[in-house]
């Protein structure tokens, strides 16, 4: 069954993974947001599993969101996804970790301006409590204050 053709539902997922570039790869969180189904990454693992071998669907290049590829019972099909991304010049960590910073697309905003990237690594701002505004007087309370105070000035006489 090709993805073109039998599973029409999940076509708006594999248009995004078709679109991830040789030698990048993509979260399956991202992947379901760029595909219109925000919050949905189980989703997109369902997606691509569903391919058949002759499908055009890069499914290699989406990985989990901790930079790693995702256990699967067949320890096969992960061997041959790392291979895959190796081939395409995807580096792994000794901790088998795709750093998603160099290699993720697309690039997260604050990721892919060097002025935000540095911002990151620069020190924590803390931030500051607003000063705290003096209270305004309900104008029944001034007023029962105000007439409070005359009577006791003004006392028996």
């Amino acid at each position: 069954m090709s993805s073109e053709t039998g599973q029409g539902g999940w076509e708006p997922v594999y248009r995004v993974v078709r679109a991830i570039p040789s030698g990048r790869v993509s979260t399956y969180g991202d992947v379901a947001a760029l595909a219109g189904m925000p919050r949905a990454a189980r989703q997109v693992g369902w997606a691509l599993n569903a391919l058949e071998a002759d499908d055009d669907v890069p499914w290699h290049r989406v990985i989990n969101a901790k930079g790693e590829i995702s256990a699967r019972s067949e320890h096969e099909i992960a061997d041959l996804q790392r291979a895959l991304l190796e081939d395409e010049g995807v580096i792994f960590s000794r901790h088998d970790r795709v750093d998603l910073e160099s290699a993720r697309w697309p690039p997260r905003e604050d990721e892919a301006n060097p002025e935000n990237r540095a911002a990151k690594t620069g020190p924590k701002k803390t931030s500051q409590k607003p000063a705290r505004k003096p209270a305004k007087k309900n104008a029944k309370t001034a007023r029962k204050k105000s007439a409070k105070k005359r009577s006791t000035k003004s006392g028996p006489t």
